[in-house]
């Protein structure tokens, strides 16, 4: 009855929708127009900041303006700017119609989180961008307005600034801002995104949504999350069909009184769908979502750049179901929409962030080619530049996206990887500069010289970072261990996205991978006679972030490796081969 009530209770809110997605389309035949208008809008939103003023808004007319009064920029640019902001001097960067809501949390490539500044206008165009992929999806895919959603956010006022402004993710502000109508299709009530032991957080989001087999679709950002939340629910099955049936909350899920007081509407008892999901489990042997979740039709979820082996490990648990990517997205904006299923292109968001494109081979020169929009080839790679209505212009987040075609004058795009510097296996987002700062914290009071190492990440069953180094540079496999567990600690404090993914499992610990001496030389040589130059001009990589490079690199240098019983992985030697041989 509810469902049908909300349908048509629905139809204007569609409605309004589709009418937003028709303007959109029409805005991507004019791409060039759209985003001139995009631009003269966002210099104008906080032209009567201190940023904007020191950077003359006033005088810019057009693109050429723009670009010659900013740089191109990374955060380190805006630090002051976000400071100031941090602590209630909104007019730093901020117009005086563009109210500060929040800030986002992600990682810093130099020290520590990044603060990205969360406007009104900016969630406008947030909201509006998540509206044009959510009727596109589901009109596409129609049964869903009458299924229901799970989606895992995160609390977006996990603590305040010194200024009072909320600090946290930005999805759990969209989900506080939902319309009510909506939000009854939610099945993870508010109070769950405010748990903070990841285990127990995502117990409670199956304990809630479990009790409902009428979901349609799954939605959260990487498909790590969906295959660690399919494992959970057949561990603890037990646990969760006894709380099904009592009406309660295990007592192993570590919350807050006030917490579980809140979850008590989604903790009543339902004896009779604890026996259905008993009888899933008889007959199958586990508890999968493909099973409980019988009508599920969809799974929201990344699928550019390295997501490829979690996609495939998807259908076991969740059936053969259609996947449709979030499109290209970040706390410091949305670049893409994807406008249909199993594929990981989008329509670039061009109404409501102003884009620029560095082709990929020029990025990093003294004076790179800068593209807009509707100037793109083909087939081509490019590292995108990011101007948004929460104060950043002409900024780098070190994305190399390939364009795949175009709708109408717009490209379409997909998501390749993290720049040269930065690697990123489950959204993580490591940078080079954070391994050199962990290792040397890690190494300095040892009065060790390490030589060269190399941080690379490994597929594995949970993926994981391994930490190359040659074995002479270390006087014992004990100080090894030492130095790898402590660079591994001090990674978690330097990037809290990195802290987040080992704690909840999705990230397994950082191991040492010790390689026979000379490795590093032979290595050097190869590829600078590949790249040309000097060796004197060799700069040794400390962060490979390509995840195939670390197999291609031990087949190619090391040919195979062992792991002892010490956990550290060992390159085979002619006598070790002998002996294990016999």
């Amino acid at each position: 009855m509810l469902d049908t009530v909300r349908y048509w209770g629905g139809a204007p809110i569609r409605l309004r929708m589709r009418r937003q997605v028709a303007s959109f389309v029409k805005a991507t035949q004019n791409s060039r127009g759209a985003q001139n208008a995009v631009l003269k809008r966002l210099i104008a939103l906080n032209a009567d900041s201190d940023f904007g003023r020191e950077h003359g808004f006033s005088e810019i007319r057009n693109v050429a303006d723009f670009r010659a009064r900013l740089p191109i920029s990374d955060y380190e640019y805006f630090r002051p700017y976000i400071e100031r902001l941090k602590n209630g001097e909104s007019s730093a960067l901020l117009g005086p119609q563009n109210r500060l809501l929040m800030f986002a949390l992600t990682s810093g490539t130099t020290s520590g989180a990044k603060y990205i500044p969360i406007t009104s206008q900016f969630m406008d165009d947030y909201r509006l961008g998540w509206r044009i992929w959510g009727v596109c999806a589901y009109d596409d895919h129609r049964a869903l307005y009458k299924r229901r959603i799970v989606q895992l956010s995160s609390d977006y006022d996990q603590f305040r600034t010194p200024g009072g402004t909320p600090c946290g993710n930005i999805s759990g502000l969209a989900c506080e801002m939902l319309n009510p109508l909506i939000q009854t299709m939610y099945t993870v009530p508010k109070p769950v995104m405010k748990i903070k032991d990841p285990r127990s957080k995502y117990y409670a989001m199956l304990r809630a949504a479990i009790t409902d087999s009428k979901v349609g679709i799954v939605t959260t950002a990487n498909p790590s999350t969906l295959l660690h939340l399919a494992k959970l629910a057949d561990e603890c099955r037990e646990d969760l069909i006894r709380d099904i049936a009592d009406g309660t909350l295990s007592t192993k899920v570590t919350v807050d009184d006030e917490i579980r007081r809140g979850l008590q509407r989604k903790t009543r008892a339902n004896p009779q769908r604890a026996r259905e999901l008993e009888a899933i489990v008889n007959r199958t042997g586990h508890l999968y979502p493909k099973d409980f979740w019988p009508d599920l039709e969809l799974l929201s979820v990344w699928t550019g750049g390295s997501m490829g082996p979690y996609l495939a490990g998807l259908p076991q648990f969740y059936g053969q179901n259609n996947i449709r990517d979030h499109g290209l997205s970040a706390s410091e904006g949305r670049m893409t929409i994807p406008l249909s299923s199993n594929t990981s292109s989008g329509v670039l968001d061009a109404t409501s962030h102003f884009f620029e494109f560095i082709p990929e081979e020029e990025m990093g020169s003294a004076d790179p080619t800068v593209l807009a929009a509707h100037e793109l080839i083909e087939d081509r790679n490019y590292f995108i530049l990011l101007t948004t209505a929460s104060g950043l212009y002409r900024y780098d987040i070190h994305d190399v996206v390939r364009c795949t075609g175009f709708l109408g004058t717009t490209p379409t795009l997909e998501f390749l990887n993290k720049g040269a510097h930065i690697s990123s296996i489950t959204g993580e987002k490591i940078s080079e500069s954070q391994i050199v700062a962990a290792v040397r914290e890690s190494v300095d009071p040892l009065g060790l010289e390490l030589g060269h190492f190399t941080v690379v990440p490994s597929w594995g069953e949970p993926p994981q970072y391994r930490f190359l180094v040659e074995e002479t540079n270390l006087p014992s496999a004990d100080v090894g261990a030492k130095i790898v567990a402590s660079t591994d600690q001090y990674l978690k404090t330097l990037n809290p996205e990195y802290d987040e993914k080992r704690n909840t499992g999705r990230l397994g610990p950082m191991t040492m991978q010790l390689l026979p001496k000379g490795t590093w030389e032979k290595f050097c040589l190869k590829r600078q006679s590949r790249l040309g130059g000097s060796l004197e001009q060799y700069k040794h990589p400390c962060l490979v972030p390509q995840l195939e490079f670390y197999q291609e690199f031990m087949a190619e240098f090391v040919n195979g490796c062992r792991t002892e019983t010490d956990g550290i992985p060992r390159p085979y030697s002619s006598a070790a081969n002998r002996v294990d041989a016999k």
